[in-house]
């Protein structure tokens, strides 16, 4: 996966309402325009990253690219959940991510449990393979701090200006 790291940002919106629900594990989702616009070496999967709420602090991330096939999803989605409790949902606004590597393939699971099972897995697994000075060196990076803090800093084609920052960097 040459793409990686790969950066982008978009407006969050309203998933499933499955991750903290059903999982216990909230995720913030990106629109159609984000997730068209990856990459094509990016392939479906879980990765992990760095990911930051309009200006604020950077996190580390586990984020799911694909249909979750436990699920049956018809619509490829990015879901990311950011490893940190925020006190508030963030509907609208602008998050920003770093992909950095990738953990496994997406797969089905014959029950909730394992697939919660599965999420927790991958969490601890970005928790220490961010903490690789290669990674860690990420989260430090000036995508962060030029972030805009509403959608309404964006201009209405969010993906083609998520590409020229990635592309410009």
């Amino acid at each position: 996966m040459k793409s990686l790291p790969y950066f982008c940002r978009g407006e969050v919106i309203r998933g499933f309402g499955r991750g903290s629900k059903e999982l216990g594990i909230p995720t913030a989702n990106f629109p159609d325009s984000v997730v068209d616009n990856l990459p094509a070496d990016v392939g479906t999967g879980i990765y992990y990253g760095w990911a930051c709420v309009g200006n604020g602090d950077v996190y580390k991330m586990v984020m799911s690219i694909g249909w979750n096939p436990y699920y049956k999803n018809t619509k490829k989605s990015m879901e990311t959940h950011v490893i940190h409790t925020f006190k508030e949902d963030f509907y609208g606004e602008i998050l920003s991510v770093v992909l950095v590597g990738y953990i496994r393939p997406e797969r089905s699971y014959n029950s909730l449990e394992a697939l919660i099972a599965a999420i927790n897995s991958d969490i601890e697994e970005a928790k220490v393979t961010l903490e690789l000075p290669e990674h860690l060196k990420l989260r430090d990076d000036n995508f962060f701090t030029s972030a805009p803090s509403s959608s309404s800093a964006l201009s209405p084609n969010t993906a083609s200006t998520s590409q020229t920052i990635i592309n410009g960097h």
